[in-house]
């Protein structure tokens, strides 16, 4: 069995940083860089992109709301579905353009933060996220929450699919993540998140909070960059799934042996 580890990084900006990227690199299998909306901007992707492919860590394009001040994670209901596909296809551009001066491609693309969570449970949100990773490349691999709106509207456009876990947060029954505000949504011990996460892998279904199972396909799972102590999270959960036999590979080689 193979399985890819994938983070969310490159979010700094200017002078800060946020998270331990050069670490996380040397332990993750793919990498979900941010794209200048809700962090990142043109140095830091770049760094980014580089230290990647230096660890062989594959690289996609992690778009957010225009939300610099809340890091994405406030909800934007002003823009159209028109001008969300326009924000999206803009970000995966500036990832491509910057990826091809270093001779590096861009294999995925999964949304932050309060856009993915939107998207997840908003078919039309869902579907316009679909229409400008399709506008920008038909080979993109749309990363999606298992069961929900956007699984649905990947396949409704034929885009090759990583269904993904989190390892760090906790679900509620409607398959979707607890809300950050709820007491216990956000999972900061390793042993904790090492234990969900090889439960959820070998039942092959989603652990709410509750303690329901929902059956899902899993391919990958993300640890968020930004999470304290994110790197030894991100290495127990590497070690926990190794010892199980199961082998870390980048997504697009785990979406091929599918």
């Amino acid at each position: 069995m193979v399985i890819d580890l994938n983070c969310d990084m490159g979010e700094g900006f200017g002078a800060y940083t946020i998270g331990d990227d050069p670490q996380m690199l040397t332990i993750v299998s793919s990498a979900n860089i941010a794209c200048g909306f809700h962090a990142g901007d043109p140095r830091v992707m770049h760094q980014t992109l580089k230290m990647a492919e230096a660890n062989g860590v594959q690289s996609g394009a992690h778009p957010g709301f225009l939300d610099l001040f809340g890091f994405g994670r406030r909800q934007i209901r002003g823009d159209s579905l028109e001008e969300i596909e326009w924000q999206i296809i803009y970000q995966i551009g500036a990832l491509q353009g910057l990826a091809k001066s270093l001779g590096v491609k861009v294999r995925h693309v999964k949304t932050h933060g309060s856009l993915g969570n939107m998207a997840a449970e908003d078919s039309e949100l869902a579907m316009a996220v679909a229409r400008a990773i399709l506008a920008v490349d038909p080979e993109l691999i749309f990363v999606v929450m298992p069961g929900l709106e956007t699984e649905r509207a990947g396949e409704r456009l034929g885009l090759p699919l990583a269904r993904e876990i989190y390892a760090d947060r906790a679900y509620a029954d409607t398959g979707n993540l607890l809300p950050r505000k709820v007491e216990g949504a956000v999972i900061h011990d390793a042993v904790v998140a090492r234990e969900r996460v090889l439960e959820m892998v070998r039942e092959g279904a989603i652990v709410t909070a509750s303690g329901a199972r929902l059956p899902a396909r899993i391919d990958s799972i993300c640890v968020h960059g930004d999470t304290p102590g994110a790197v030894a999270m991100a290495r127990e959960i590497r070690h926990g799934l190794e010892g199980l036999g199961i082998a870390i590979r980048p997504m697009s080689e785990v979406i091929a042996s599918r």
